[in-house]
């Protein structure tokens, strides 16, 4: 897979941090919640690391966040980014 949506996979991390931290949830947190590796979490969330996810790991950081996918991957939604 080409690097052509890094910024997207970045600014979707970063809005999953955000969101995240909004909950009042750590990465172990939301790791343990999803049973996955708190260093899996970083790396979705870490700016400078080129992660992509599946939907499937989508549609779970959305249900873990009570959020939908889709305020997830809006450029309008509610954390500015």
């Amino acid at each position: 897979m080409q690097k052509d949506y890094a910024e997207n996979y970045k600014k979707l991390g970063l809005k999953i941090a955000y969101f995240r931290k909004l909950k009042g949830l750590t990465q172990e947190q939301l790791a343990e919640i999803l049973d996955v590796d708190t260093s899996f979490i970083g790396q979705i969330e870490a700016p400078n690391i080129y992660k992509p996810i599946t939907l499937t790991t989508l549609f779970r950081i959305a249900d873990a966040l009570e959020m939908t996918p889709g305020e997830l991957l809006d450029s309008e939604s509610r954390s500015g980014f």
